[in-house]
Order: C-alpha cells, then structure tokens, then sequence
C-alpha cells in the first residue's frame, strides 16, 4: 500500500497536505512517505518469515541519506553498486559489515575503502574482478570475502535495459562456468567465499521468473555449500511496482486513490513463489529489493506554468524536467498524474500532453493523457517517483536540482536543498 490519498479535496501524503508543502519549499519538489517504505519493508520481512533471511535495500534506488537512516533504523542492510554509495551508508549511520559490494566495474579506490572498511561480501562479476580483488586484499594483508554473481540465463519479462540476468547481458558469470571460477577462487590466499549472488532484473512484474532462476540455481547452490560451506545465497531483487491504473470503470473517476497493493504482483505472491525452493536449503537468504521499498513511496510535485494550445495538441507546460526524472524519456515509462486539487466526480476529460521546459522532444511527462481540465499555476504530482527519480536527475541545460522532503505522520522535513546557479559552477575552475 500506499499513503498518498486525497482528503477533503486535497492530495495528502501521510497527514500532510502536499499544497502546503509545495507552498514551504517550492517546485519541483520531491516528497517521500516514510510510513510507506516502512510499511512494504515490514510487510516482505514478515512474508518472509519462513526463511533464514536478510532484507538489505539496493541504494541505488533512492539513496538520500534520509532514507537510508530510515531503513537501517529499521535494521534492514544496503546492496550497494559503487564507493559513493558505500560512503553515503556509512554517514547515514548504516554498518558496512551489512552491506554487499555489486557493479561489474569496481575501481582499486573502490576495492581498497570496501576492505577497509568491512563489508560482508564483494558480489563478483567477473574472474578479472576476482583477480584484482584478491591482489588488493593482499597489499592490505586482509582477506577478503566473495560470493560470485550467477548469470542463471532467465528472461524476467522486463524492458532490456533493466534486464540483468540473461547470457546478453554483461552481469555475472554464466552456471557453467562458475564452479570452475570458485575453483580458482579458493587457492586463492586473500580470497574467503562467503556466498553465492544472483540478480535477474528491476520491475519484474510476475513472480515466476524469480522462480526459475531460484531452482536453476539451488542445485549448484547445495554443491558451494557442501564444497565450500557458504553462509548465504543473495536472490537479488527486482519486483515491480503499479505504474499505470487502469480508469474505473462506469465510476465517472479518472483516476482513483492509491490506496491497496503497490507492487506489481502481492507480497504473498512473491512469497508463495521462492520461499518453497528456498526453505530446505539450510542457508541464510539475502533479499535486495530497492524500487519495490520506495518507488510508490514518492511523488515529483510540479507546477503548470504555461498551457499551449497548437492547432494539432494542448501542451501543459510544467517546472520539471526530464532532467529532474527522466524515466518517460528513457524507457518510455508510464507514470500516473495527479492534480493536488481533487477534481469533480465526473470532470470533463481532454487529451494533453504534459511537458517540461528542457530543449528536448523527448522531455516528457504524459503524451495525449486523459486528464481533467489542467489550468496554468495548477500543481500537479508525477506518482510513483520514489525510485529511480532524483538519483537519475541531472543538472542539463543547466537547471538546479530540486529539493526532497520527507513526510512522517503529520511532520514534514527538508532533507536536500534545492540547488542554486551558484551551485552549478562550484568546482569549476579557471584553465591555467
């Protein structure tokens, strides 16, 4: 579920009403629902109960400090992708001894701070990785500890850009050849496997292909841990979450409150597809979910500042940009748009497509999307914003970052500025 409903007319995250915070800190704005990602963390830590497991967020979702402490406050660990993410754990207060080590391009600099700081496990991507990893450990006089990422050759059903467990795609290394490379990893003398790693893809949006990468895998995941007493097999992450709701029917709404499920397909779904294939291996399981935490948790609150009639199409044109969250530009991604003012019962509908101010074509809300009547200094909410939203954002055509907020209960908090002109030159410096 989720915590974004309209209330006496206005839309509200939590107990708070989003016209007033757009009003406090302007736009666009991101506004996050803490009670929401604590809700879907409980609810899959509970679902999951049958098994030995360990719930730990993949960063690279949202990954504001805020929301960081949030989740490790709530004991949960960090699957992290580069140094930087590592860095921001650990100033929000996370433990590296919880968190695991992802990317198929890890630098020395990166390698070096993981080992001395302590993670629990390097996911390797490759034996090169593997080769470099177990020099670095050594200059350091530590060992270092392993699972290597599995490739189980599944297709998750999902756009090709966030598919990662297929034999085209650059991660992992395929189950044919990974009994040979742990092999090679245990003459190793700085190298410690620890565990075994998968990760299929992001917005998977049914439960069995998380299924069929889990019994390709256990077979070999038995044999690591007779040969070689792994303490864990990671299943990655992935699951989806509702982007596009259909209108209801005969119900004269447009668009209807968010109250209910919010992924793609029901925890217990998930639960009753990959605890049965896990529940007798005898390991500690490691979950990653990073969008299904957060990504129906956060809206993108925008203003209309002009309307543009063509004799072809009627333009809203608002303050974000494809700068402040690109996934319509580049996936093609459905995201519900809510006017902040609820509108009548049975409002008259028209087609608009909703724009930002960037030199693209491809910047981009909706395309020739039903909405109610949309006025100039309307506010809108882009839903389901919360991942992949401001981590992707950029500063082209030199345009500010926005600002985030974070909602608990009826409180509402700053938790980044919005960015200045003055902080879109700050560090540059002037050629000798």
């Amino acid at each position: 579920m989720h915590l974004f409903q309209y209330r006496d007319g206005k839309l509200h995250c939590e107990d708070v009403d989003l016209a007033c915070v757009a009003e406090k800190f302007g736009t666009p704005l991101y506004v996050y629902s803490a009670g929401t990602i604590l809700d879907h963390y409980t609810r899959l830590d509970a679902a999951l109960a049958p098994l030995d497991h360990l719930i730990w967020y993949a960063v690279k979702a949202n990954s504001n400090r805020a929301i960081l402490k949030l989740l490790a406050d709530a004991d949960a660990g960090f699957d992290i992708v580069s140094g930087g993410e590592l860095f921001r754990v650990l100033r929000a207060g996370g433990d590296p001894a919880k968190c695991t080590f992802a990317g198929v391009g890890k630098s020395r600099e990166e390698i070096e701070f993981a080992c001395e700081q302590g993670v629990y496990s390097f996911n390797v991507e490759s034996e090169s990785e593997l080769e470099q990893i177990d020099q670095i450990a050594g200059e350091k006089n530590l060992r270092a500890p392993i699972a290597l990422r599995a490739n189980p050759d599944v297709d998750p059903h999902t756009h090709e850009y966030i598919s990662t467990g297929s034999r085209e795609n650059k991660f992992g290394i395929a189950l044919g050849q990974l009994l040979a490379v742990y092999e090679g990893a245990a003459k190793m003398r700085n190298i410690e496997i620890v565990g075994v790693q998968m990760h299929i893809g992001s917005q998977i949006t049914e439960a069995e292909p998380f299924a069929s990468a889990i019994r390709k895998t256990t077979p070999l995941v038995r044999e690591l841990k007779s040969k070689y007493g792994i303490k864990f097999f990671s299943i990655g992450g992935g699951m989806g979450i509702i982007y596009r709701r259909a209108l209801e029917s005969g119900s004269g709404k447009w668009w209807h409150d968010h109250g209910g499920e919010s992924s793609a397909f029901s925890i217990r779904d998930y639960a009753d597809a990959i605890v049965p294939p896990l529940r007798d291996l005898g390991i500690r399981i490691l979950v990653e979910p990073g969008r299904f935490l957060v990504g129906s948790a956060g809206v993108l609150l925008t203003r209309v500042r002009y309307i543009k009639q063509t004799a072809e199409k009627k333009f809203a044109i608002v303050d974000a940009g494809m700068n402040d969250l690109i996934r319509p530009a580049l996936y093609h991604s459905y995201h519900e748009i809510a006017p902040v003012k609820e509108p009548s019962k049975s409002p008259n509908l028209e087609k608009i497509d909703i724009v930002g101010p960037v030199c693209e074509s491809g910047d981009f809300f909706a395309l020739d999307r039903e909405m109610p009547e949309v006025h100039e200094g309307d506010l809108l909410a882009i839903m389901s914003a919360g991942a992949y939203g401001f981590v992707m954002a950029s500063n082209y055509n030199s345009r500010p970052s926005p600002a985030e907020a974070l909602v608990h209960g009826d409180k509402v908090s700053l938790i980044r500025e919005r960015q200045t002109w003055e902080d879109l030159v700050r560090g540059e410096v002037e050629p000798l």
